[in-house]
C-alpha cells in the first residue's frame, strides 16, 4: 500500500533514570532529507538516528526533534570558566572607565552573561544513551509511519478512481475509432457524388482513400499502451514499495500516449475525451507528488 510523504508522530517515555521525548515531521520531497534537533551533550546519536530512521523512511522532507532530560542531577556539577569571566570583567570595568559610569556589576551580573557558567555532567555510556533513545524513537516512527499510510489510503482511493475514469475513456476511444472511418468512408462518398453527379465511382479509389486516413487515425497501439500503462499503476499502488518516482515516470508516459492520441483523431467527440483524460492525468501527477 502507498504511503503519503506527509506524516507525524511524537513518543515520550520514562527510562532508566530519563525523560526522553523524540518527535517527527516530515512533507514532501523528492529524496530523503533529513535534519536533527537534539541537546548538544548528545551529539553523539544524530548519526545513528538518521540511519535508523533512513531504515524506515525511503522519500520526505524529514524533521526530528530529541529532548533528553536526565532525572538523576548529582552527577552534575557547576564550574566557572574563569577566562571568559575575567574578559567580561575586564570589558565591564573599560566600559565603566570611558563613559565614567559606577562599577555597580557584581557576581550575579557576570554569571548571566553567555557561557560563564558551565554545567558539566559525569561521562555517559553513549550506547546506552542510544539503546534508550531508539527504543522511544521506534514508537515515535511508529505513530510517523501509521500517519503516512492513513494519508496514504486517501491518496490511493483518489488514483485509483481517476485511473478508472481514463480506461472509460480508452473504451470510448477504442469504440469510437472505427466509427470515424466509416463515417469518412460515408463523407468522401457523398462528397464525390456532389462533384460527380451519376458518374460511377472508383471504388477501389474510395477504398485506397479511407485506407490511408484509417491508417493515420489508428489509435490501437495507443490504446493497448495506454491499458498496459494504468495496468502497472494500479500495481504500483498496491506495492509495498517506496514508488512515488517510477510512478510519476509512469505517468509522464500514460500522458505521452494520450497527447498521440489527441494528435491523431480527426473527432470531436474523441477530442473532447482526450481533454477529459488530461485533465485527469495531471490530477493524479499532482496526487503522486505526495506518494513516498
Amino acid at each position: 500500500m502507498v504511503r503519503s510523504m506527509t506524516g507525524f508522530g511524537r513518543a515520550v517515555r520514562e527510562l532508566d533514570g530519563y525523560v526522553i521525548s523524540v518527535e517527527l515531521k516530515s512533507v514532501n520531497h523528492r529524496y530523503f532529507e533529513f535534519s536533527v534537533r537534539c541537546p548538544r551533550q548528545y551529539g553523539f546519536i544524530e548519526d545513528k538516528i538518521k540511519s535508523f530512521i533512513n531504515s524506515r523512511v525511503s522519500r520526505g522532507k524529514v524533521e526530528c526533534y530529541i529532548s533528553i532530560e536526565a532525572l538523576n542531577t548529582e552527577a552534575a556539577s557547576v564550574v566557572v570558566n574563569n577566562t571568559l569571566a575575567t574578559a567580561y570583567v575586564s570589558a565591564l570595568k573599560e566600559i565603566a572607565q570611558s563613559y565614567d559610569l559606577k562599577e555597580d556589576f557584581g557576581a550575579g551580573t557576570i554569571s548571566r552573561f553567555p557561557d560563564v557558567l558551565v554545567v558539566k555532567k559525569a561521562d555517559e555510556d553513549e550506547e546506552r544513551i542510544w539503546s534508550l533513545v531508539k527504543s522511544v524513537a521506534e514508537e515515535a516512527v511508529d505513530k510517523f509511519i501509521e500517519m503516512r499510510t492513513t494519508e496514504g489510503q486517501r491518496l490511493y482511493d483518489d488514483v485509483y478512481s481517476r485511473s478508472e475514469f481514463i480506461l472509460d475513456c480508452v473504451s470510448f476511444v477504442e469504440d469510437r475509432s472505427p466509427q470515424t472511418v466509416r463515417e469518412y468512408n460515408d463523407k468522401l462518398v457523398e462528397r464525390v457524388h456532389e462533384l460527380l453527379g451519376d458518374v460511377s465511382l472508383d471504388e477501389g479509389r474510395i477504398l485506397q482513400e479511407v485506407a490511408v486516413y484509417a491508417d493515420k487515425v489508428a489509435v490501437a497501439e495507443e490504446t493497448v499502451r495506454l491499458r498496459s500503462h494504468i495496468e502497472q499503476l494500479r500495481a504500483f499502488l498496491n506495492s509495498e514499495e517506496a514508488v512515488g518516482r517510477k510512478m510519476d515516470f509512469l505517468v509522464q508516459e500514460i500522458n505521452r500516449e494520450t497527447n498521440t492520441i489527441g494528435s491523431k483523431c480527426n473527432d470531436v467527440e474523441i477530442a473532447r475525451k482526450v481533454v477529459d483524460m488530461k485533465a485527469e492525468i495531471e490530477k493524479i501527477r499532482e496526487q503522486i507528488q505526495n506518494i513516498e
